[in-house]
């Protein structure tokens, strides 16, 4: 079983997403296994902490183990480099995206945490009333016979008889009734098995996404591990999950992934991307029905549509829950508090879909059925922190990949095994107070936060320059920046739009490309 202790703390994304500058401001299949235990929310942001939502709120990963949060790495309110995240630093640096900092220290870390209290199930043994608890069936105890016994014998058969002579005379009745003018009782006009659900309702996108989702159980080769979900991406048994729910089985691990039918088939990981939080692992012994979930364009996706979440809740498999896109381009990072873990950064899906820890790495789904993004994390109101007592459930903020990026990401790494990302060539600042994202005035090992002859340099770029917006979408941070960023990809154009010396400027910058976490 595996055991987790309080990690280090992420600062809190920016809690309103970047906008257009014109715009207004069924049942569990088996029972979760002993060492696929979720992990309980990030401790509650410190007061005044940039980007915290008005209650303080931390972001917690809907799986273990991860946690979401927003301004940065634990323990950083220094530089970001808009790249790959790089670590964290010995006394809370973050390394991440080139950057250091000196924010808040990083508590000592170490997960997963123990399971939440489930019902307790016995194989066998004793029990004691319980669910599942065995009996021993008493047997009487022969006694005496009597002519009394004979009578009460006797007694009892008549009773018998005279229940069920009364029985069937009460159903006689009942269904000569059943035609009578005063009955208010409508009958339905068919069983319930012979009832065709619509394709477009809740019921007919479950039915028809249930067989292609998995739950996945991930085991490091020290035996800890978790529970999360993942979804069919193609017909050669690659399955689109997270990257945290994997993590443990990458070096040396066990991985398998269940059917809702019950099967089971080992698995193996083909590539894992950290920054982006997505993995791809494939089935080993594939079947050979395997029917990939449709993918939509999570571009096209408008706040207030309908969303669909699967996952295993809590190690509960194939549980659907439904709710609506209730914002877009919302900036989170996230992190699973270790001190050798990188933060992942994301503009995000939010849905109000009830999600909790277990759901990571499954789909969200429109109303048509089609996956518009990778359950991801959670937004929590618990004080206990990364691996304290408190076990936070879904309140409704719930953050999700877009699946145009994790598409793009799951085919770098069937194709190369790694992932590739889109960067600026510059450092930027994780720090409060910036009203943007600031080039730093130095990068990673003090190195130049501009690199030289990189896409920045090119346009013209320095440090100190506040970028504003990307495009039309305002930037209100170093993690915005960069989650807005990793959307696109390399070799595109962006236009940014900084200050320097209290002028605004914009230039064009053609986004370059990284390849690897490291």
């Amino acid at each position: 079983m595996s055991t987790e202790n309080e990690g280090t703390a992420v600062p809190p994304a920016p809690s309103a997403p970047p906008v257009p500058v014109d715009t207004p401001a069924a049942s569990a299949q088996s029972p979760a296994p002993e060492g696929g235990a979720p992990t309980t929310p990030l401790p509650p942001v410190p007061h005044g902490q940039p980007g915290a939502s008005e209650h303080g709120q931390a972001a917690a990963a809907a799986n273990a183990p991860y946690a979401s949060a927003g301004a940065g790495a634990p323990g950083t309110s220094g530089a970001g480099h808009a790249g790959p995240a790089q670590g964290y630093g010995e006394h809370g640096q973050n390394q991440g995206f080139g950057g250091q900092g000196h924010g808040p220290s990083a508590a000592e870390a170490g997960w997963p945490p123990p399971p939440p209290a489930t019902p307790s199930y016995a194989d066998g043994g004793s029990g004691s009333g319980g669910w599942g608890s065995s009996y021993q069936q008493q047997q009487p105890a022969p006694g005496r016979k009597s002519g009394r016994g004979g009578l009460v014998a006797a007694v009892l058969v008549a009773a018998l008889v005279a229940g069920g002579v009364g029985g069937g005379l009460g159903y006689s009745l009942a269904k000569d009734d059943d035609g009578a003018t005063d009955s208010t009782t409508v009958s339905a006009s068919g069983g319930g098995g012979d009832f065709k659900r619509d394709a477009g309702t809740v019921a007919g996108v479950a039915t028809a996404a249930l067989p292609s989702t998995v739950t996945i159980e991930a085991e490091s080769s020290s035996g800890e591990g978790g529970t999360g979900t993942g979804f069919v991406f193609d017909k050669q048994g690659h399955i689109l999950t997270n990257n945290h729910v994997v993590a443990e089985a990458v070096d040396g691990g066990k991985l398998s992934a269940t059917f809702p039918n019950g099967k089971k088939y080992n698995a193996e990981v083909v590539g894992h991307a950290q920054g982006y939080d997505v993995a791809v692992i494939k089935l080993k012994n594939k079947p050979s029905d395997l029917k990939p979930l449709p993918l939509g364009d999570s571009d096209k996706v408008a706040v207030g549509d309908s969303t669909i979440a699967i996952g295993a809740p809590f190690g509960l498999s194939n549980t659907v829950t439904t709710g609506i896109i209730s914002a877009k381009n919302r900036p989170v990072a996230s992190s699973d508090g270790s001190a050798s873990s990188k933060a992942s950064y994301m503009s995000a899906l939010q849905t109000d879909a009830s999600i909790n820890p277990g759901n990571s790495g499954g789909p969200l789904l429109d109303a048509k059925g089609s996956v518009i993004g990778i359950n991801s994390a959670i937004q929590s109101t618990s004080g206990g922190g990364l691996g304290g007592q408190s076990q936070s459930g879904s309140i409704g903020l719930g953050f999700a990949i877009p699946v145009n990026q994790a598409k793009y990401v799951a085919q770098q790494l069937i194709k190369t095994g790694k992932p590739v990302y889109a960067k600026i060539g510059a450092s930027v600042s994780l720090e409060e107070g910036t009203d943007g994202a600031k080039i730093s005035d130095k990068g990673v090992s003090n190195s130049d936060a501009v690199e030289a002859g990189g896409p920045a340099d090119k346009a013209g770029l320095k440090p100190g320059d506040v970028i504003t917006k990307l495009d039309d979408l305002v930037i209100d941070s170093g993690p915005t920046l960069i989650g807005e960023i990793w959307t696109h990809k390399p070799g595109d154009t962006v236009e940014l739009t900084y200050t320097r010396d209290g002028k605004t400027r914009t230039a064009d910058v053609t986004l370059g490309s990284r390849q690897g976490d490291s």
